[in-house]
């Protein structure tokens, strides 16, 4: 509204609305008055715009005409963004194939002009001022809805709808607190500018006569009677085309201003429903919170990002996964989420969580289960939470959805979670959004989320990846006091081998998709007995490598899931491989207490491996 072009367009919008309240109680009886011996009249100074065939003066019916026409474009408006979000979020709300079936009919609809699928409707729900709404917002909508598609896969794949997800909120309640906020303001101002189009086409249907019908009247068809005797008085077809392309262009220009306002070159709703408190489950009999067994990811192709993992994390304990990017971890962790959507498959054995089989059962009972008994902490702390939002409401949203407390309630207990997590200033802290908060206090925010369901598992992928070494060393320190002090299991994720080290108790070596080698942490520096840990430790510097010589690097790059060899994948980097490590896939076996290795030579030397056999190399 500072700009030119804002404060016109406000300031028109406003005399529209203000005429379209007041124009039919001042101005209806003059408007419907009939005067036979003032039939034809040019303007005058008692009829500035003239009278038509019955006398009846023009620009009172062009004033009182202002209500029908706004209201009509408005409601068409409204059809058009409540089809286009259904449509456009259909991926959210349904199943992937509904969706996809959904998108195909939209983009076939796109590529009809608007005008023709105006017509189109106008024909099937017939002729009139409720045929011609329908037609306008359903001819609308197609577009609104790529619109809304687009919006909704750039927000969908953040890791804070991710985390809504894990809390075990339901579909629509992701859609309208944590997708929708985000893209408000661009359907706003497409909707804004919608509505001058839409006022626009529904004047060209009641011009056609396929709108507003006798006796009632809006600005298209004042138009159309007008028109008939425009070279004997223009006025009479001018008046209502003059307001038609005030109150349109007001509209746009709106939506205009609206964009430059918001800063879009082109996204606030809220509702919601409880859910049952969540049901916890025993632990599995072996003691432990989570066991997988044979888990293997598909993706079209087909292709394997995980190739048979078997895990299990015990209560209490800490388990790192390690390896390189693209080897699976983060994917891995995902699958025992149950967040891997369509056309991803998650195919086990066994996946079982306190002791409840997750191939089993209801998708509400796995998330209610899920929502409380896991935590997950996402490599980005920025994407984690939603940037509409406050931390603390964020936080408060776990405990009204599963524990079903009060609003004042939950925002209490999100209070004491960022206490818990060290968050100074918790209270004040709770009220601001997450571009207030540092690096390193959004990812003490997102563990303290990860709290509010009282977790048995957290599942901490690369949380250090994005701060600093003094920030990263705080994190994990409040990782370690968590699980110490309130017995809770972690699975941390990282590439980092030093970090894992130091916070871990066994450690999982991941590569191409396997785990080929399982450990305890404590030996990782003179234990590992595959090729790979035993190069992921080397090119690992620390303060006793020699600054003199190059940096040591395992050779090669790791292959992609559509592109893995026979025999052993790392076969292609190894010092180690012979012919049968390029034949076959060596089996994960165990070779010791609480280990496993998957190798057909692994190095049995108790000491780091040295750079001949780790590989040499520069980045």
């Amino acid at each position: 509204m500072r700009t030119p072009i804002g404060v016109c367009a406000g300031t028109v919008l406003l005399v529209v609305l203000v005429l379209a309240v007041l124009g039919p109680i001042v101005w209806s009886s003059r408007a419907s008055q009939a005067d036979v011996a003032a039939m034809l009249q040019g303007p005058s100074s008692d009829h500035w715009a003239g009278t038509d065939n019955l006398g009846r003066d023009i620009a009172a019916r062009v004033l009182v005409a202002t209500r029908l026409s706004i209201e009509l474009a408005l409601l068409a408006t409204a059809i058009t963004v409540t089809a286009g979000l259904v449509l456009g979020a259909a991926g959210v709300l349904v199943g992937r194939r509904v969706a996809r079936a959904v998108s195909a009919g939209v983009n076939i609809a796109v590529a009809f002009p608007a005008l023709l699928l105006a017509l189109f409707f106008a024909v099937i729900f017939g002729v009139g001022a409720q045929g011609g709404v329908l037609a306008i917002g359903l001819a609308g909508a197609p577009a609104f809805a790529r619109l809304t598609q687009t919006l909704v896969a750039g927000i969908e794949q953040r890791d804070f709808v991710a985390a809504a997800r894990i809390a075990g909120i339901g579909r629509v309640r992701v859609l309208v607190r944590h997708i929708l906020p985000n893209i408000a303001e661009a359907l706003v101002v497409n909707a804004a500018i919608g509505a001058g189009g839409a006022l626009l086409a529904f004047a060209g249907l009641s011009f056609l006569g396929l709108g507003v019908q006798a006796p009632d009247y809006d600005w298209g068809r004042l138009l159309g009677e007008g028109l008939a005797g425009i070279y004997d008085q223009p006025i009479a077809a001018l008046a209502p085309a003059v307001a038609v392309i005030i109150a349109g262009l007001a509209l746009n220009l709106f939506g205009e201003a609206l964009a430059k306002g918001f800063g879009l070159t082109t996204p606030r709703l809220k509702m919601g429903r409880p859910t049952p408190p969540p049901v916890h489950g025993a632990p599995a009999a072996d003691g432990a919170v989570l066991d997988v067994a044979d888990l293997v990811v598909t993706l079209p192709g087909p292709i394997q990002p995980v190739r048979g993992i078997d895990f299990s994390v015990g209560r209490g304990e800490s388990v790192g996964i390690v390896g390189e990017s693209g080897s699976g971890k983060s994917t891995t962790a995902l699958a025992v989420a149950r967040l891997l959507a369509e056309p991803a498959r998650v195919e086990a054995t066994r996946l079982s969580f306190l002791g409840n089989d997750l191939l089993t059962g209801s998708d509400r009972t796995h998330r209610r289960l899920l929502g409380t008994g896991l935590g997950v902490v996402f490599q980005d702390p920025m994407t984690s939470l939603n940037p509409t939002r406050r931390v603390g409401g964020q936080l408060a949203e776990v405990a009204r959805q599963h524990d079903g407390l009060s609003r004042r309630s939950a925002l209490a207990l999100a209070v004491e979670k960022l206490r818990a997590v060290r968050v100074p200033a918790a209270e004040r802290r709770a009220r601001q959004y997450p571009h207030e908060f540092s690096g390193g206090m959004r990812q003490r925010a997102m563990i303290g989320m990860g709290l509010m369901g009282r977790p048995a598992l957290i599942v901490a992928d690369e949380p250090t990846t994005a701060l600093d070494v003094t920030v990263q060393r705080q994190v994990l320190d409040l990782l370690g006091s968590i699980q110490r002090e309130d017995g809770v299991a972690l699975l941390l994720i990282s590439h980092d081998v030093a970090v894992v080290q130091q916070v871990c108790d066994r450690v999982l070596v991941m590569y191409a998709g396997r785990i080929v080698e399982e450990l305890p942490a404590a030996e990782l520096a003179v234990g590992a007995r595959h090729p790979y840990t035993r190069a992921l430790m080397a090119a690992a510097p620390d303060m006793d490598t020699d600054r003199d010589q190059p940096l040591a690097c395992i050779p090669g790059r790791a292959p992609g899931p559509e592109e893995l060899p026979e025999g052993c994948a790392f076969a292609p980097r190894c010092s180690r491989a012979s012919d049968v490590c390029r034949q076959e896939d060596p089996p994960l076996e165990s070779d010791g207490p609480g280990r496993r290795t998957a190798c057909w030579h692994p190095v049995i030397a108790p000491s780091i491996v040295d750079m001949e056999t780790a590989g040499q190399g520069h980045e």
